[in-house]
Parts: C-alpha cells; structure tokens; sequence
C-alpha cells in the first residue's frame, strides 16, 4: 500500500470496523490540517519573526516560544472546527478548552501537546506535535467535561506525533499497529512510508540526560551503569544517542530499537514524580510503542494502566525496546 496517503489508508484499513463513521478520519484530518500550517512555520523560522519567547509562562512554569503559541492556536482552532471534538486540552493551557457554541460537538475528546521539544527551536533540532484521542464517555451531544479526558491511556482510541525534521513524518496508531506517513512537498500530503511499524525486542541505544544522574535513586544509576558496561553480562555495546527532545529520541529508537528514560529525579522540588506529562506526552508515545511491541513503565508500573487524578499530572517515563525496558524495571525494583 506504499504511495497510500494517510486519509486513504484509514479508509481502506477501518472500512470493516463497526466504529467507522468518517467522524474519526474527520477529526484526524483537523490534525492533519494543522501539522501542515505547523510545519509550513517552523520551515520559515529563521526567516520571519517567529523565534524567540513570547514573554510568557505556560501552566509548566516554562518560557513560551512564539512558535509554540502559533502552534498550539493553530491545533485549536483546527481541531475546533472539525465537528468531531466534544472537549479539547494542551500542556499549554491550564484549564480544558470547550468547543466554541458555533461548531458541532462530537464524540472525542483531544488533548495535544503542540510543540513538543520547543526549546531547541532556536537551534533547528528536529521538533514535534503529540497528540492523544480519547472516545467520550459522558453522556449527551454538549460540551465534553474532564472525565472525557482523564482516562487510562489504554482507554485511547488514538495516538501519534508529527516531528518536523529532515522530512516531516506523522506516526499513527489507530489500535491497529503502528504506521508512518512521510509529507510529500511535492504533493502536500503524507504519504505511507513505514507501514506496521516493530521496534526491535532489544536495542544498542540509550537516551537520557546523564546530567541528572546524580539527582536520580539508585536503581536508575546501577542501570545506566550496566549499559554502559562492556564486560557487563548484557554483552552489547549500547550507544548513548540523547537530542532532547521526546519526539526525535523517540522516533529514532522506535525504528532502530533502544530505550528512552526520563527518570524521577530530586533536582527540582516542584517536580518530584518526574518532569513528562503524562496525558499528552507519557500517554500517546507508551500506546505507539505497545503496538509496535514495546513497552513503557514509570519503573512502578504500566504507563497506560495509570488512572490519571490531573490534567498536567507528571510521571517518570522508562520508554521503548520491550527487554530493555523490562531490566530497567528489575534494577528499579532492585532485583538486579
């Protein structure tokens, strides 16, 4: 099916599915739509006055990018005016987004993180949009409420990210496998270039900030430490291959294998349970990596088994190879 374009795969692959009604193709092609006006800016940013910060802190207590406003108005507005949307949220706001009374109300509630890895827009590191779509679960055709939204992440209907890189690639999970879809420049569509995507059982990459390693327990220390072990009984040589930002490190090692960690760490005291957000980022990449057959875990747990209690709720995030991610857990667990 290579030379499929995004709309068209979902058509051919749901069209036996009781579930599909075009609603669905419909609010992914609202994300569609906006990664293309996304990825038209972020092209050009060097060129317009788009860089830089906004002047602003986001509900993280982070500086806001101009780009991230550009992108996460553009999701909104997108998202929106699809019709298909009951209840919208993004790392960017604080509180939920209602779908304005002019536009239908549908049966998905969306929660986004725009532009993940916004930091190093200034640097031209490759950056991405995460998204996660949850079916509703309140009643009626009005406005959807929180509980659309805190849902398990095994509840998802749907997941993926675009990263705009060398190329700009959206990857998708709709429960059925894992599929990437490369931008065509020439066409303007996203065209099937990696269809049922597996990440290998086991990888030769690790990816963390090792500038940490102090702040983390001993169980994510002992770890690293055995990974980066030659004579260790692991007997591969693991490659550190660390970007910075959760949608390229994860992108490379659900293609070439490896594991991705963001551990908890004690080096800030407003962030004791970890740093990642768990419903627009932990959530979306650990449904993608299951299909794929991966795993993800906070070293405690199953990420998707988390029943959410906040919107910006943070979790530690052990993410990738499925046996890499399973001796990260015994070294948590101190069982190694």
């Amino acid at each position: 099916m290579l030379g499929t374009t995004v709309i068209e795969y979902l058509l051919v692959t749901q069209k036996n599915n009781p579930m599909a009604t075009g609603a669905f193709t419909r609010l992914l092609n609202g994300i569609i739509v906006a990664a293309k006006v996304i990825q038209r800016e972020v092209a050009k940013a060097g060129l317009v006055d788009i860089l830089g910060y906004a002047g602003r802190q986001n509900v993280q207590g982070e500086q806001v990018q101009k780009l991230d406003d550009f992108a996460n108005t553009t999701m909104i507005n997108r998202l929106q005016a699809s019709g298909e949307a009951c209840v919208l949220a993004s790392e960017e706001v604080a509180d939920l987004i209602e779908i304005p009374p002019k536009f239908k109300k549908g049966n998905y509630a969306v929660i986004f993180d725009p532009l993940d890895g916004s930091s190093n827009i200034d640097v031209n590191v490759s950056i991405g949009t995460i998204f996660s779509i949850y079916r509703r679960v309140t009643s009626g055709d009005g406005d959807g409420t929180l509980e659309d939204l805190l849902q398990p992440g095994y509840k998802q209907a749907a997941a993926g990210y675009i990263i705009y890189g060398s190329s700009t690639v959206l990857v998708l999970s709709a429960g059925n496998g894992v599929h990437g879809f490369t931008m065509d420049p020439s066409l303007g569509e996203f065209i099937l270039s990696n269809e049922n995507i597996q990440i290998p059982e086991r990888g030769k990459v690790f990816s963390v900030n090792e500038g940490n390693y102090n702040f983390w327990d001993d169980g994510a220390r002992k770890y690293v430490d055995y990974i980066k072990n030659p004579a260790a009984d692991h007997k591969r040589i693991y490659s550190g291959r660390y970007i910075g930002s959760l949608v390229a490190d994860f992108h490379r090692n659900l293609l070439q294998g490896g594991i991705f960690l963001y551990p908890a760490d004690h080096k800030d005291p407003r962030k004791p349970k970890g740093k990642l957000r768990l419903m627009c980022e932990a959530n979306p990449m650990s449904f993608i990596v299951e299909q794929a057959g991966g795993a993800a875990s906070t070293g405690d747990q199953r990420i998707l088994d988390i029943v959410p209690e906040e919107l910006h709720q943070r979790v530690p995030l052990i993410i990738g190879s499925k046996k890499d991610v399973e001796t990260f857990v015994d070294f948590h667990r101190g069982q190694r």
